[in-house]
C-alpha cells in the first residue's frame, strides 16, 4: 500500500526469492508509510533499502495524499558500496538520513569496535530517523578498520559509517 492507501505493485526483480523479496518490500512499505505520515511537509520521493532490496516511490504531484497511486520506481539489488581510499576496503553506509548511534542504548557496549570481525548481516549501528530506529547491517563480512561516524552524529543517506577490510 502507498502512503495514500493505494496498492503498490511489488514484483521482485532478478532471480531473488519471490517470497523473501515480498516480505522485505512489505517491511519497506510499512516504514515508508510511517515516515511519510510523520513528515511535516509534502514528499515527492522516498528511497528505502534493506540489504540488496531497494524500494523507491515517487509521487508526480504535490504529496502522497494528492496522488491517486504511488508506484515503485525500482525494486532492484543495490550496487555494492565501496569505500574511498584503500583498495579492497568496503564501507558500510547509512541507509537513511538521521542520527547514527554505535550502541543499542546509552551506556551499552557498541555494536562493533575497531578490530572486530563482522559477519554479513551483522548489525553495526542504528540510525534514528523520525523516532524510528533503523538497524544498519553489513552487506559482507570483514574486519572493522575504522569508525567513520561518531556516536550521536547526524548522517546523510549513503554516508560511510564503518570501514571494513576483507579477511
Amino acid at each position: 500500500m502507498s502512503a495514500g492507501g493505494a496498492p503498490v505493485d511489488t514484483a521482485p526483480a532478478g532471480a531473488e526469492s519471490a517470497s523473501g523479496v515480498d516480505a522485505v518490500l512489505a517491511g519497506l512499505r510499512r516504514h515508508a508509510r510511517d515516515l511519510v505520515a510523520e513528515l511535516a511537509g509534502p514528499v515527492r520521493r522516498v528511497r528505502l533499502r534493506s540489504g540488496d532490496t531497494v524500494l523507491e516511490v515517487e509521487w508526480h504531484g504535490g504529496s502522497p495524499a494528492e496522488a491517486p497511486e504511488a508506484v515503485p520506481v525500482a525494486a532492484r539489488p543495490a550496487p555494492p558500496p565501496v569505500a574511498d581510499g584503500e583498495p579492497g576496503r568496503y564501507a558500510v553506509r547509512s541507509p537513511i538520513v538521521g542520527t547514527f548511534y554505535r550502541a543499542p542504548e546509552p551506556g551499552a557496549a557498541p555494536f562493533v569496535a575497531v578490530g572486530d570481525l563482522v559477519r554479513p548481516g551483522q548489525v553495526i549501528g542504528i540510525v534514528e530517523a523520525m523516532k524510528l530506529m533503523n538497524e544498519v547491517t553489513a552487506d559482507r563480512g570483514g574486519r572493522v578498520a575504522e569508525l567513520l561516524a561518531a556516536d550521536g552524529q547526524p548522517v546523510e543517506y549513503d554516508q560511510p559509517l564503518v570501514a571494513l577490510d576483507p579477511v
